[in-house]
């Protein structure tokens, strides 16, 4: 007969308990702050002052903020850059890490050195902008894809993964007669379906929350990305330099429900989406990392 012995928690075991709570609470605590305020009346409304409820409920801010045209544009924008580049870094990054792990590939090791050194050494901030603008890519979504393709860290981690694969199965369909397009197509990513939700997650919030590049690259408000949307409504004070009516009258919500709204619109679909990804996304990172 064996008997379980379970670990008696200890002080320790408390403090980091106690610990991990409030810093739980610190990271809910302005997210639940923000969400009472959008839903929040303008009657019952009192500025900079925190409600555990709305005395009265309302949606006045969030179908304020959706029947605006530039926050239509904005999520648009985010919605298409967003899609395509996924998209793009997916079959970038898996396409040329399944290249890396091919030993008959001409100077492979050369090549997974370039991609090393380019993690550690990047170019800057300035060469990437003069390399956009040389290209012609200014004020176009496409100055927020093209250049971000793929990353050094990614195809590490990828060709890691691709490396833990069954060699065995591969090297039978290439007897049987399959193409490397078709060995790729056909085994590499069926098996690969833990890390394609991991990185099909990275991507997509990587280009969600996308604002240094939008700034720098994009100057027709019209084209603008929800973040730089969001960050003119909230630091600036002021949708005006939004395109947004944002002033406090009869026609319009208060302005702190106004941004508030804007902010949650901005931060849900993630939230929506992690939920369903979560256990693929953990067991991708896990095998990508520490097999290799």
């Amino acid at each position: 007969m064996s008997f379980v012995h379970r670990k008696k928690s200890t002080a320790f075991d408390y403090v980091n308990y106690v610990l991990l709570a409030l810093i739980s609470v610190c990271c809910i605590f302005p997210f639940f702050y923000v969400l009472v305020v959008s839903l929040t009346d303008r009657s019952v409304y009192v500025p900079y002052s925190f409600q555990w409820f709305p005395k009265k409920w309302s949606l006045e801010a969030y179908s304020y903020i959706l029947s605006s045209n530039s926050f239509i544009n904005a999520l648009k924008s985010t919605v298409f850059i967003t899609c395509c580049g996924t998209v793009l870094n997916l079959l970038f990054t898996f396409t040329m890490a399944y290249g890396l792990t091919e030993k008959r590939l001409p100077h492979r090791k050369l090549i997974y050195g370039l991609v090393v050194f380019s993690l550690v050494f990047s170019a800057g901030i300035i060469p990437s902008f003069l390399l956009v603008k040389q290209l012609g890519l200014m004020n176009s979504y496409w100055a927020l894809i093209l250049p971000a393709l793929t990353n050094a860290w990614s195809l590490i981690v990828v060709k890691s993964f691709m490396d833990s694969l069954p060699h065995e199965v591969i090297e039978s369909a290439k007897i049987d007669g399959c193409t490397d397009l078709g060995v790729f197509i056909r085994i590499i990513l069926p098996l690969s379906k833990p890390a394609l939700a991991a990185f099909l997650l990275f991507f997509a919030v990587s280009h969600w929350n996308t604002y240094f590049n939008a700034v720098m690259f994009l100057t027709d408000s019209k084209k603008w990305t929800l973040q730089v949307l969001v960050k003119s409504l909230v630091l600036d004070n002021s949708a005006k330099t939004a395109g947004m009516e944002a002033s406090i009258g009869d026609s319009s919500p208060p302005s702190e429900t106004v941004r508030s709204a804007s902010i949650m619109l901005a931060v849900l679909p993630i939230l929506f989406i992690y939920p369903f990804l979560q256990k693929h996304f953990a067991k991708g990172v896990m095998i990508g990392s520490v097999k290799g």
